[in-house]
């Protein structure tokens, strides 16, 4: 017997009627949000979940990578940056260290910041 969550309900739907853009946006604050949990992990010592926690931001990091559209000058530069904070995440699990994730989690709030500013700016062109 199936349990009807109204939550899941709500963020499924969110999800089926978002932009392009604004899906962006919520990968970006997925992407935080994995990370803030990853940090309150490696503070609880539990590193098995600090583990999957930055294996979902390295997804989330790796699939901006893939849907880059590539004929863009600036998607060059996205793409460095996005295997720069991917390849901090690695080091990050590889060697449990709290201020590689601080690191990679600024970079991508950054990101998150630029992007919404963009999206507030193109409304606004319209």
């Amino acid at each position: 017997m199936a349990i009807n969550n109204p939550y899941s309900k709500y963020t499924t739907n969110a999800i089926n009627s978002a932009t392009p853009e604004e899906l962006t946006l919520m990968l970006y604050n997925g992407a935080l949000k994995f990370c803030n949990q990853a940090m309150a992990a490696y503070e609880a010592s539990d590193y098995m979940k600090f583990n999957k926690l930055i294996q979902r931001v390295e997804d989330i990091i790796r699939e901006f990578q893939i849907t880059l559209n590539r004929k863009y000058e600036i998607s060059e530069q996205l793409d460095t940056m996005y295997n720069y904070i991917y390849e901090t995440l690695v080091r990050s699990n590889i060697n449990k260290d709290p201020k590689l994730l601080e690191e990679a989690t600024g970079l991508i709030r950054t990101m998150r910041d630029t992007w919404k500013e963009a999206m507030k700016l193109a409304k606004q062109g319209q």
